[in-house]
């Protein structure tokens, strides 16, 4: 192929072919189209946009720029994703009530980089636990517990990881096309036949509205279905934190509360929102994720999944064992009413000045740092009641606590949103 030729027809607005685009990504992981001509054709799309038929026959070669897993010896095998939120360790619930409803998990999950945090970084909090595991060690676990997480490997999808480090330094991340073929290039490549997707949707969310985030939706709903995917996608909103912990270890602590049935309302609600939508995709009874749930199975099937990768099972009895950071502040409220803003990106950037996230990648984290959010949108608050507390080591806390104070908002009206917008299928 001729590069050039290829980013001419893209600046004038013409649609590729999907044998353009298969060349283009073959040529760009062989070295023979150079980053400065990838990154001018990632411009050009940011301005110029792709048709849905481009955007599905980029994604499904990106998907096939490295291994693609067959995974169809593990029977019927469902796959989660989240597209970045505050608080979100929805995983850590859904995975086990899936796995303990009768279908299997074999999912790879990624760190967590800037506000949002990473479902690798929250199980790693769990002393002994760990996701580095070689494709036999993989399916294994998989056969044997119905559920393994490991960290994303680089044979997957490896087009989108170089063109991803692009995208990151030319200013071309937030391109709807580009943001749906990343994600769905992973997620096809990883093998399950059922892809159920979790977009979330406000201030501490990368999609800001609703339409936003419905159109992602959308595109990437068609875009499994084109693979041969049973795909679904929750919309879910992101304006306040998905429960009340945000951090690492004080996330997984708070994840096993909702596995003991003991959880957050709005973290349940979302969890088995998921689960059920993935289970009426694979065909199966929506109910059987809450019975999971309620009968203490979904806790057992974490446990075994905990214990199976190296991590200490008495976490689930023993959440203690979670350590958090020793030292404890307190954000307490100036006035009396109504909690009526909680703004979640400043929460989870408080996290983020405490050493809980990554501003680069490969950055070290502390997971023992987070804030507990004692008040909510909607509740009532009197003046100097508690609302946030800080797990710190002495790291950024004034600035944390600085963002903590302005992402309250205290009023004499206010509400809960709806959590679970709407469900595209």
């Amino acid at each position: 192929m001729r590069p050039v030729d290829f980013i001419r027809a893209k600046r004038d607005g013409k649609a590729h072919t999907p044998q353009e685009l298969e060349a283009f990504v073959r040529a760009y992981v062989a070295g023979e189209v150079p980053d400065y001509q990838a990154a001018a054709w990632l411009m050009a799309v940011y301005f110029q946009g792709m048709t849905e038929a481009e955007t599905v026959a980029f994604t499904q070669a990106l998907a096939r720029s490295g291994e693609v897993l067959d995974l169809s010896e593990l029977g019927l095998t469902v796959d989660k994703h989240s597209s970045g939120g505050v608080g979100d360790k929805t995983t850590l619930v859904v995975a086990p009530i899936l796995a303990a409803s009768g279908v299997t998990v074999a999912k790879m999950s990624g760190r967590g980089l800037a506000h949002t945090g990473g479902t690798i970084d929250k199980l790693e909090a769990i002393p002994g636990w760990r996701g580095e595991l070689d494709d036999a060690t993989f399916r294994r676990i998989a056969r044997e517990v119905g559920l393994v997480v490991a960290g994303q490997s680089k044979a997957l999808a490896p087009a989108d990881g170089m063109l991803y480090a692009l995208r990151d330094v030319t200013a071309t991340v937030d391109a709807l096309p580009l943001i749906a073929s990343s994600i769905m290039s992973k997620k096809l490549a990883a093998g399950a036949r059922v892809i159920v997707l979790d977009v979330k949707v406000g201030a501490g969310a990368f999609m800001k509205t609703r339409e936003e985030a419905r159109a992602l939706a959308e595109l990437m709903v068609k875009i499994g279905r084109e693979a041969g995917r049973e795909t679904r996608a929750v919309l879910s909103q992101m304006d306040q934190p998905l429960g009340r912990a945000v951090g690492n270890a004080i996330e997984v602590r708070e994840a096993i509360q909702t596995l003991r049935g003991e959880g957050p309302e709005d973290l349940v609600e979302l969890a088995l929102t998921l689960a059920g939508e993935a289970l009426k995709a694979a065909g199966l009874p929506a109910a059987r994720a809450r019975e999971a749930l309620e009968s203490g199975a979904a806790l057992r099937k974490f446990r075994a999944f905990v214990e199976v990768q190296g991590g200490d099972g008495r976490v689930v009895e023993e959440p203690e064992r979670l350590e958090l950071a020793p030292e404890v502040l307190e954000v307490r409220a100036e006035a009396g009413g109504t909690v009526n803003r909680l703004d979640a990106m400043k929460v989870g950037l408080a996290v983020l000045r405490l050493g809980g996230g990554r501003e680069r990648k490969n950055q070290p984290i502390d997971r023992g740092v987070g804030v507990y959010l004692e008040k909510k949108l909607g509740d009532p608050v009197r003046p100097g009641e508690v609302l946030a507390r800080v797990y710190h080591r002495g790291r950024g806390v004034e600035e944390a606590l600085t963002l903590l104070r302005e992402a309250y908002g205290v009023g004499p009206e206010g509400a809960r949103p709806p959590l679970v917008l709407e469900v595209v299928r």
